[in-house]
């Protein structure tokens, strides 16, 4: 399984959905970053299950542990590992369906793959594999920090089903993503949200929707020009995620219905610096960063797992129909803002260590 993420700022995550816990490996790490319990603590507690009512109950504290790579809040370039125990596991929740395949779940295709799965909550299929990735993309953070003390990253949710936010990507901040249970900046639009996820909920049906990141002050040069494009580790990363259906940078496919003279981004000086007057390309052109802010958007599918009877067949070939049962989030945008923000930090972490090496090599 491709469970080690990433090229010199390397990050294996492991553990299943109800195992002892999830945790996650981070080597590669440059020593001497400040980091501590606290501020891993503060993005997994923005991931956490159970934290409103819109999300699913599962009630985990989500403590992180530090088991090594990090001394007196500083990294010591050795492997990083951090533990998180599950410890409201209900594995009987999903006993009735441990021989079902739940529909647009990864059941079938693990059984097809490996000819055994872990059936309770999805296993290592379930997103609270992202713990890892959260836990690992705050440290990438504050490497990116360190390098480049004013790089902002943030994500938030844009759209929902059919409502669609109004945002400002290059003023919105945490903040302002956090003043409300749906993680969206546009006050309006966010009611109109709730309220929906909140009466789909009750249907026992889910939704979808699609989570915005922007980059900002992100310097130049991040990337190489031909299979490890900037963009294209983006959207791996962001596409390894549970639930993601799509993903676009920039101007994605509505420039398709542009013409070259629209779209084209004009050269311009700027406080001595060349810039570009629009941003159609997103931050990116050639698979390098051109030192705009870089924007893109992911897609997330509707929950898989709903409270409505539903057609399947078993592992014996069987047609049946299953109910399924959990814990589970009615929409998964909310949570998944901190998990798009941590593996943005993660790409970037990757190719600033990169670019380090190169601009080393070449001195």
């Amino acid at each position: 399984m491709g469970n080690t993420f990433g090229q010199l700022f390397r990050v294996t995550t492991f553990g299943e959905s109800h195992s002892g816990g999830i945790g996650v490996v981070i080597d590669g790490c440059p020593p001497k970053i400040d980091i501590s319990d606290a501020d891993i603590q503060y993005a997994l507690d923005r991931r956490r299950p159970g934290q409103s009512e819109i999300t699913t109950q599962r009630k985990e504290e989500d403590r992180c542990q530090i088991l090594s790579g990090i001394f007196e809040g500083k990294t010591l370039g050795t492997p990083i590992s951090i533990l998180v125990r599950n410890r409201d596991a209900r594995a009987e929740d999903y006993v009735d369906v441990a021989k079902q395949f739940r529909p647009s779940h990864a059941d079938f295709t693990y059984e097809a793959k490996y000819g055994v799965r872990d059936w309770r909550g999805g296993g290592r299929a379930s997103a609270r594999e992202t713990i890892g990735r959260v836990a690992a993309g705050t440290i990438a953070r504050k490497v990116l920090r360190a390098f480049y003390p004013k790089i902002d990253i943030v994500a938030y949710v844009i759209q929902i089903h059919e409502i669609v936010g109004k945002i400002d990507k290059s003023k919105v901040k945490t903040k302002d993503v956090d003043a409300n249970i749906v993680r969206c900046p546009d006050a309006a639009a966010a009611k109109k949200m709730i309220s929906l996820i909140k009466k789909v909920r009750a249907e026992g049906d889910s939704l979808g929707g699609v989570i915005e990141c922007v980059v900002r002050n992100a310097p130049t040069g991040l990337g190489e020009p031909v299979f490890d494009k900037l963009e294209a580790d983006l959207a791996k990363a962001m596409l390894s995620l549970p639930a993601t259906k799509g993903f676009e940078i920039g101007s994605g496919f509505s420039s398709t219905r542009m013409r070259g003279s629209e779209h084209n981004d004009p050269f311009e000086m700027r406080s001595g610096k060349i810039r570009t007057s629009t941003n159609y390309s997103g931050g990116v052109q050639g698979g390098i960063s051109n030192g705009e802010d870089i924007y893109f958007r992911v897609a997330f599918k509707p929950t898989a797992t709903i409270a409505r009877e539903q057609q399947t067949v078993t592992a014996s070939h069987e047609q049946t129909m299953l109910t399924a049962r959990g814990r589970h989030d009615p929409c998964v945008l909310p949570r998944a803002v901190p998990i798009v923000e941590a593996m943005t930090a993660l790409v970037l972490c990757d190719h600033a260590l990169c670019q380090r090496a190169l601009s080393w090599s070449k001195e």
